[in-house]
């Protein structure tokens, strides 16, 4: 299967003056230094500073009441992005089953590009097989996450039915 690449004209004479100026590399016209080096990236460092402190300023941590270890909560939930595991370790019966699930996650997603790579498009809309694996994994992460949050007996179904 023949490619086809556009190369650039370099006898148009604005292009000639455009790369004597050094300026070809970009489409903007502006090189990286010093505009971006000496002027963007110090702003962007002090408005991420300046929302770092500001957001803990405006929300400091509190600390709660110390550890009991022989007090254990009624439910224990983790944080937030480990709930699709903590959902997988739930359901499944059988514990070994569960760890097995899980280490099969990143194996897939590190095969994905394998799958993959028969296709050679950057578009991700031709590129149907990585699309549909992306939603469908995204799908059932946010449906065990969600259902992490139910009792046990609701978790399946997210209290629906």
């Amino acid at each position: 299967m023949a490619t086809t690449s556009k190369k650039p004209d370099l006898s148009d004479p604005k292009l000639r003056a455009k790369l004597a100026k050094g300026m070809g590399h970009n489409y903007y016209g502006e090189p990286a230094w010093p505009n971006e080096l000496l002027y963007i990236f110090p702003v962007v460092i002090l408005g991420t500073f300046v929302l770092c402190v500001g957001l803990a300023v405006l929300d400091p941590a509190i600390a709660g009441e110390s550890a009991n270890p022989f007090a254990t909560p009624l439910e224990i939930l983790p944080e937030w992005y480990l709930y699709p595991v903590f959902q997988i370790l739930r359901i499944v019966p059988n514990k070994l089953l569960g760890i097995a699930a899980m280490v099969a996650i990143p194996i897939g997603l590190m095969l994905v590009p394998f799958i993959e790579s028969v296709n050679k498009f950057q578009n991700p809309f031709r590129r149907p097989i990585a699309i549909a694996v992306f939603l469908f994994g995204t799908l059932v992460a946010l449906w065990l996450g969600i259902g992490a949050t139910f009792p046990i007996d609701k978790s399946l179904t997210l209290g629906l039915f």
